[in-house]
């Protein structure tokens, strides 16, 4: 009897074992929520590129003749003024050249008094044979001998003169060729280079060799960086550029982009564009040729609200609902084309929980006033969030942005008056205005074409060589000030590509770079979730710039610290263990691991 109570305790430990095992090794765990947190900080926009630090203006002093280097009267470092000697070469072989043309000058010198003389005495005999012709006591031919004498005697002095002329620049040009034996600086500068010894001969026969190359002004640089074709878009004259050298690896240096080339470079199939940058350099601790890794920032936010890309990109689905032991939404259970309809009309998204709900960690904003929703306006668009689309257009005016209140439009995008463009009138209006923006030969041909159309253009031809003037909003036209005011040229007005505009005319760009206006404010719409008392909720953002890590939050219904979730965790038992002896070990390869519920793009 004693020894089969022990055999039943024995029994019944093994049992608990086995039943302890089983369900720890493969029993699911409950999901793992990860989360991160709302924060407040910085949020940059960049364009990464590297790039060469050089001089703005470097020059390369070279020489026009050849010949040995005798003297050099500076060295890498010098610094060095404009007109001062830094080199000379041996001048002897000049000094001769210029000795052999003196004398060719002055024998031709002595060839034309030479002939000179003989033309006065031929000028003598042919006035002495025409006296003697005269009272014929000479035949004709004697005549006409005097008279070719003087002739060929006037040529020869001709070109005997001519080749004084040539002995004279022979001798010059000799001189010339002397002075160019001394090397002056061209600048004031400092000698970055020097390529020559005393001793070595140069030779400037097909191109001048580089005897030193000198920098302006080292306190001004510039980076040329090569940017890729992809990121070029969003580069603009005047963008502020951080980048940092391996001479100073924890010190930032800051420019700005001052010109973007049309010159493509490509380079193994990889095509970019060299972008300048001017840096300055009062510390003259920047050094010609080092490698500079630069940020252009295409916008930068300071001190705001940061949400990480992750929880935007989170999307759960209905597995991670049933994980969680929370009821599935319907538009998880609808079919593809059905849920993507019902998100386009804004049915069966899942409602957020109400701002300043207990245990939801979400901010409760001030409640607004109420106002009916605006024309047109899908209703469930933006869930309970009103203020993340506003109904107001922003338009571009001056540089400034100045909200616009949106035309009302009804089903299919007309106006409640039924017609696309209003009232007759004021597409009559509208088209007037449209005519008097263009050039005359152009609005010629717009006004053939509606006639060949058959319109009636009587007082368009009229009213279009006057711009239309401004109305209020509510006048005849019906459009806004803000629109009248962006039609009208004003001092930032410029003439689009292509036009035919006189170079040099008021509103003329001078660079290409100008035709480009400042790239547009980056806002889009997203969505993340907040887990919070056994809950999973969507919260709407309208959001900002990001810089790849976290994204500026401009409006909705977070605040810092707020965690938002990034990834749904759920073990699985592996279904190839099910009803196998919870003693035995697993299968080759273990039992499965957590798997991620969450996917998805950013929206």
């Amino acid at each position: 009897m004693k020894r089969a109570a022990i055999v039943l305790v024995v029994l019944a430990l093994v049992g608990a074992a086995g039943y302890w095992i089983y369900k720890v090794r493969y029993e699911a765990p409950p999901p793992s929520v990860m989360t991160s947190p709302v924060t407040r900080g910085d949020i940059v926009d960049a364009v990464g590129a590297s790039g060469t630090l050089e001089a703005v203006t470097t020059v390369q002093v070279g020489t026009q003749v050849s010949g040995t280097i005798q003297e050099l009267y500076a060295d890498f470092n010098s610094i060095v003024r404009k007109g001062q000697v830094i080199a000379r070469l041996d001048p002897s072989l000049f000094t001769t050249q210029i000795d052999q043309a003196r004398a060719n000058l002055v024998r031709a010198e002595a060839d034309v008094e030479r002939l000179r003389v003989a033309l006065e005495d031929a000028r003598s005999k042919l006035a002495r044979a025409e006296n003697l012709a005269e009272q014929q006591l000479i035949p004709a031919q004697d005549l006409e001998a005097a008279q070719l004498t003087v002739r060929s005697t006037e040529a020869q002095l001709r070109s005997s003169q001519a080749q004084v002329t040539q002995a004279r620049a022979t001798l010059n040009q000799n001189q010339v060729n002397l002075q160019h034996t001394v090397i002056e600086a061209p600048i004031d500068g400092i000698v970055i280079s020097r390529n020559v010894d005393v001793g070595q001969t140069v030779a400037a026969s097909m191109q001048a060799p580089t005897l030193f190359v000198l920098a302006a002004d080292l306190t001004k640089m510039k980076v040329n960086a090569s940017i890729d074709e992809a990121d070029v878009g969003r580069i603009r004259p005047g963008q502020v550029v951080r980048f940092r050298v391996d001479a100073y690896p924890d010190r930032d240096f800051t420019g700005s982009v001052s010109q973007v080339r049309l010159q493509p470079v490509v380079t193994s199939n990889v095509v970019t564009y060299a972008t300048v940058i001017d840096v300055p350099n009062p510390d003259l601790l920047l050094k010609p040729g080092m490698t500079a890794n630069v940020n252009i920032e295409i916008a930068r936010r300071e001190n705001v609200l940061r949400a990480p890309n992750a929880a935007l990109r989170f999307r759960p689905t209905a597995e991670t609902f049933a994980a969680l032991g929370l009821p599935v939404p319907e538009e998880l259970t609808r079919p593809r084309g059905a849920r993507s309809n019902a998100r386009g009309t804004g049915e069966g998204t899942a409602t957020p929980a109400a701002p300043g709900a207990p245990g939801t960690g979400v901010a409760a904003p001030a409640a607004p006033a109420a106002a009916p929703p605006a024309p047109g306006a899908v209703p469930g668009r933006v869930g309970d969030i009103g203020t993340l689309r506003t109904d107001v257009a922003r338009a571009r005016v001056d540089g400034s942005l100045q909200e616009q209140a949106p035309r009302p439009r009804g089903e299919g995008g007309r106006r409640p008056d039924g017609a696309r463009g209003g009232s007759p009138e004021e597409r009559r209006q509208q088209l007037r205005e449209r005519l008097a923006q263009m050039p005359p030969g152009e609005r010629a041909a717009f006004l053939e074409r509606l006639k060949a159309r058959g319109v009636d253009v009587t007082g368009l031809e009229a009213g279009a060589s006057q711009p239309a003037a401004p109305q209020a909003p509510g006048g005849q036209s019906g459009r806004p000030a803000v629109a009248a005011q962006s039609a009208a040229p004003g001092p930032a007005a410029r003439p689009a590509p292509g036009t035919s505009a006189a170079p040099g005319s008021p509103g003329t760009p001078a660079t290409f770079d100008a035709l480009f206006g400042p790239l547009p404010v980056t806002e889009s719409v997203g969505r993340a979730w907040v887990y919070a008392e056994g809950q999973l909720r969507p919260v709407r953002l309208r959001l900002g710039v990001t810089d790849g890590t976290h994204t500026e939050v401009l409006e909705g219904e977070v605040n810092e610290g707020l965690p938002l979730v990034t990834n749904v965790a759920i073990a699985q038992a592996a279904a190839s263990n099910a009803g196998r002896s919870p003693l035995m070990g697993p299968q080759r390869g273990g039992p499965p691991g957590a798997r991620n519920t969450g996917g998805g793009s950013r929206r």
